[in-house]
Formats: structure tokens, sequence, C-alpha cells
């Protein structure tokens, strides 16, 4: 194709389509296009497909174009809300009917579920997915992506889908389940880095520069990995042992942090509220137990 425009009123049926051309959404249009492969884009704000049209992307017109160019879409955007003002339009919904969606977008799992539902309604197929690495490993062997839905509507779309790398999981019929796993990591991940932010600030507070401080940091990182295989099989077994750092002394090590956090004038909101967990579980006798028993004290209604 020799120009944009000759793009934009393409009609010819390509392999994928790429809804959202944000950061992550050029990603994967970018590897579809990278593999060879017919690829489709279109995103509500002009203008950002650009290098991807120049690589031989076709750009749709208009989101109900888009949908009719392939047999799989692929949507990529900021969360359900934009999802869904997209794909729930009259025009694109007829659009989709009979083929497929993969929906990429970030959101909660009961939001999943009810665009599955919306999808069965309109004679949609439909698979929920999430995205667990970052833009620049799509495409590369270290991309990691989570599916779940249809496990025979992800085989048939897997040689497409393969085109982004990595690993791709498919995690049962549960259309949730993606979103699921991707809220409980992106749980670790910024309580994690909420956890490193407050440390660098009560360092610099007592004089300790950030990089001196990473220098160690990367220690206690590194002994969270066999900390959690560990403790995960202790807890589908139900059990909690703190031979070795009950949750009596880590409330301890936790008010030291607030007590120190607090008397530079530094919010210690977060500690606070682990702490609290920790004096809950220990008020109702389980103050011998390893931390993960939290997990069981705050879960209950």
């Amino acid at each position: 194709m020799s120009s944009h425009t000759e793009q934009s009123e393409a009609s010819a049926e390509t392999d994928v389509t790429v809804i959202g051309l944000g950061p992550m959404g050029r990603a994967l249009a970018a590897a579809f296009v990278g593999a060879g492969l017919g690829t489709t884009v279109w995103n509500r704000t002009p203008g950002r497909e650009g290098d991807l049209a120049a690589r031989g992307a076709a750009v749709a017109p208009s989101p109900e174009a888009a949908a009719a160019a392939s047999p799989l879409t692929v949507v990529c955007v900021v969360d359900y809300d934009a999802s869904d003002a997209v794909l729930r339009r009259a025009a694109v919904t007829a659009a989709l009917k009979g083929r497929t969606v993969v929906n990429l977008s970030a959101d909660t799992p009961d939001r999943a579920r009810d665009t599955a539902r919306w999808a069965d309604a309109h004679g949609v197929r439909y698979l929920d997915g999430a995205i667990m690495t970052p833009t620049p490993t799509i495409g590369t062997p270290h991309a990691v992506l989570l599916v779940s839905g249809p496990a025979a509507l992800h085989e048939a779309h897997r040689p497409v889908l393969q085109a982004l790398g990595g690993t791709h999981t498919h995690l049962g019929e549960d259309p949730g389940r993606a979103a699921a796993y991707d809220i409980a990591l992106l749980d670790v991940f910024w309580t994690a880095m909420a956890g490193w932010t407050h440390a660098l600030a009560v360092a610099e507070a007592e004089g300790v520069g950030a990089r001196e401080l990473a220098a160690f940091a990367g220690g206690i990182a590194a002994i969270l990995p066999p900390l959690f295989t560990e403790t995960a099989a202790e807890t589908a077994e139900g059990r909690f042992p703190g031979d070795g750092n009950p949750l009596t002394s880590a409330a301890s090590s936790m008010a030291h942090i607030v007590h120190t956090s607090e008397a530079h004038g530094i919010d210690a909101g977060v500690m606070r509220a682990a702490e609290g967990w920790a004096r809950r579980a220990i008020g109702l006798g389980h103050g011998g137990d390893g931390f993960t028993r939290v997990a069981e004290v705050i879960a209950r209604r």
C-alpha cells in the first residue's frame, strides 16, 4: 500500500485488528506487524498510527470499520469504561458479531465477566486477558500474557496471539480469572513500590541517600521470591508458622517504622494499616503465627 489514504480505505480483511494505540497498544500492533501479520489499527485520537502505517498496517477510518476488518480484534485501552465506549456502540457491536474480541485492557474481574456476558448476548466471541510485563517485552521472549475464557477459542487464535511473544497461559473458562491474577499481582507490585518510595523518604530524612539505600535494598528484594513460594505452600495447607518472625515481633518492627516516620512528619498511613492488620490478628490469638495469617484475618466478613 502506497499511501495513508489507501490504507484507511482498504477493504481486504487482515489477520488482526488492534483498537487503542497508547504505548502498550502500539507495542501490540508493532509486534503483529513485525511478525508479518496483516494488521488493522484504530485509535480514538488520530495521529498515533504514523509509523505503524508506514510499516504496512491498515488504518481504519472508524471503530466499526476496524472491527469488521479482521476475525480477531485485540483491545488495549485504559480501562473497561473506555473499551465499553467503543465496543458497545451499536455499529461496532454489529460488526463484531461472529468475530472474536480479546480484551487486554486493565480492570476488575467483575467488569471482565460483565463484558463476557455482553459479548455472549450479542454473538461476539470473547477472551479476557492481562499483560503482566512492560511495553518493551512485547514481541520478545520476555512477554507474559494471561488469558481466560473458552479454551477452544484461545487455541484457535493462539497462532496470531503468539506474535506478541513470551508465554501465554490460559487460566480457565471463567472470563474474570485473568483480571483476578492481574489485580492480585499488581497489588504486590504497587504495595512494594509504595514501601520503596516511603523508605526513600524516611532514609532521606535520616540523612541516607537513595543510592546508598539501594545498595542494600536489593538484598531485601532477593528474600521475597523464595518467601512467596514457601508461604504460598504453607497458606494453601492452612499453616502459618511464625517460628522465625512471629506477628508480635512484626508488629513491634512496624511500630518503630511508624514512630520514625511520623517523627519526621512523614505520612505513615500504609505502615499504620499493616500494623493494624497485625494487631488485629494478635488480638484474635494469632500472635505466634507468621505474617501470612493476616490474609485470613482481613478476609473475614
